[in-house]
């Protein structure tokens, strides 16, 4: 069995799955000298819900985070997550500001970027391959793994294709719910090798007990690199750890430093209980429901929160009959949240589709991309009313915001960083630049209606 590269999960989906991405700069910053000796080929530290959570909740500025353990990690790739033309908020952006995010990831020293659409809509990836690639930065292209009747492997190596064709350097099996079996990785696998001459490398969550198995198929199958976490943010809805697939693939990596990170990371993560997602064993509802360790730990506080808690197993039972309704989207960011708010409206209502989300209409209308399958006819009349259904990509249709932003902006965001803040996190984002620039701005700042975001009740996954 060939070596396999590893990339570290922990300061990003391993925290992010586990603790809600709570967790701190300076909960890390001292430990990362010793991750840039591990061996690790890269380590994931950015994107996904961290830049959200560095404005929202911690009140860091995401570039400034990057810009410190780049300034760390000298030895180590810097690899983050992308959501296409969604980029790290809850919508389209129009191709400038797709293009500025790029060149400045670029510049922040980001060397790997893993992009990915939740409907596996090739057009929604096109404009971030293609700036990330002007910009000198490894592309690697994901395929939002899910099961259903439209999700095959003939299915993943056409989309494959159409990645390759597009330019990326890599493919990643983007498993978000750990539903992945160890006989369909190592098939998936295989397949992809046979077909493609670039590395592959696989991602999914331990939710339901399958990834241990299903990592040890794809190093069989001759995959190339693994995401792992440090036990102490791996396993459950993250991760499986690095440790013992250090030891039984002989990974090479250096596991004394490995043990003294360990040892740090289960103090960060006893400083997070009341964001903690503990779980004791495996959720085999996961199988049926299909939902993502975030989703659930969302769905949970959200019931919670309408004192509705009892109402949880009807829920996921409802899951999986509006993610058919809806032409079986994959559930991640974004459409995770918009099969999830839907299907507790059902439940809570009583009655179903009585209340449709304007995620669900504007999913229905094509406003996120093509829906993998054929979705509910009579959902669409009822939520559309005759509506014009879109058929292009989506994001032709927005006009270039950087520069008029840039003047609406003005003093509230006199960077290129602080402006795209601005235009990610709408309200969220004016909230942290005010506070960042307290002492220069004396009037209030409220980002036109035309441009606001259209965030779901549910935090990001």
């Amino acid at each position: 069995m060939k070596k396999i590269k590893v990339m570290d999960t922990t300061l990003r989906d391993g925290q992010q799955s586990l603790i809600a991405t709570r967790m701190k700069f300076e909960e890390f910053e001292d430990t990362l000298e010793k991750f840039d000796k591990v061996g690790f080929y890269a380590m994931e530290v950015w994107g996904g819900a961290t830049y959200d959570s560095c404005i929202r909740f911690l009140n860091e500025d995401p570039w400034d985070r990057l810009k410190k353990i780049r300034k760390k990690l000298k030895n180590t790739k810097i690899q983050m997550l992308l959501r296409g033309q969604n980029l790290l908020g809850y919508r389209h952006y129009a191709d400038d500001t797709v293009e500025l995010f790029a060149k400045k990831m670029a510049d922040y020293g980001i060397d790997v970027v893993r992009v990915f659409d939740a409907l596996n809509d090739i057009r929604n990836l096109e404009k971030s391959i293609e700036y990330c690639k002007k910009y000198k930065m490894h592309v690697q292209g994901a395929f939002s793994y899910t099961v259903s009747p439209v999700h095959n492997i003939d299915f993943y190596i056409d989309f494959t294709k159409q990645l390759i064709e597009r330019g990326v350097d890599s493919i990643v099996i983007k498993d978000m719910a750990g539903l992945i079996t160890p006989k369909e990785t190592y098939s998936l696998i295989k397949a992809l090798k046979k077909n493609f001459n670039v590395p592959i490398q696989i991602h999914s969550h331990n939710t339901t007990g399958l990834a241990d198995i299903s990592y040890y198929a794809a190093a069989e199958a001759g995959v190339d690199i693994m995401d792992l976490a440090l036990s102490p943010f791996a396993n459950g809805t993250s991760q499986p750890a690095v440790e013992p697939f250090n030891h039984a693939l002989e990974l090479g990596l250096n596991e004394e430093l490995m043990l003294e990170l360990v040892e740090h990371f289960w103090k960060v993560r006893a400083n997070h209980e009341e964001n903690d997602m503990k779980m004791t064993s495996i959720d085999a509802k996961i199988l049926k429901a299909q939902i993502p360790g975030g989703m659930l730990s969302n769905l949970v506080s959200q019931l919670k929160a309408q004192k509705a808690l009892d109402k949880l197993d009807k829920v996921l039972e409802e899951v999986p009959n509006v993610r058919k309704d809806l032409g079986y989207p994959p559930l991640v960011t974004p459409t995770s949240q918009i099969v999830g708010v839907q299907a507790t409206m059902n439940v809570l209502t009583g009655k179903r589709y009585s209340m449709i989300t304007n995620e669900v209409k504007n999913y229905l209308k094509g406003a996120y991309g093509k829906a993998p399958a054929e979705v509910n006819q009579d959902l669409i009349k009822m939520a559309l009313k005759g509506e014009k259904i879109i058929t292009h990509r989506p994001a032709d249709d927005l006009k270039p915001e950087v520069e008029i932003n840039r003047k609406k902006a003005g003093l509230i965001a006199p960077t290129d960083t602080d402006l795209l803040t601005y235009l990610l996190f709408g309200e969220h984002g004016i909230k942290f630049l005010k506070s960042k620039y307290e002492k220069d701005i004396g009037v209030d700042f409220k980002l036109a209606e035309e441009y606001s975001d259209e965030e779901s009740s549910i935090y990001p996954v």
